[in-house]
């Protein structure tokens, strides 16, 4: 688990368009990750 202030892992995923976005290519920028519960859960 991260803590803050740990650097994110490396990590790639598809994009909308169907690029695969890696967080290495985005080095040097800020990043928003946003992270939310999956379709149909509670809360």
């Amino acid at each position: 688990m991260l803590t803050a202030g740990d650097r994110a892992p490396d990590f790639a995923l598809p994009a909308h368009d169907g690029r695969t976005i890696a967080l290495a290519d985005l080095r040097g920028r800020k990043v928003l990750l946003w992270f939310y519960p999956a379709a149909d859960t509670p809360g």
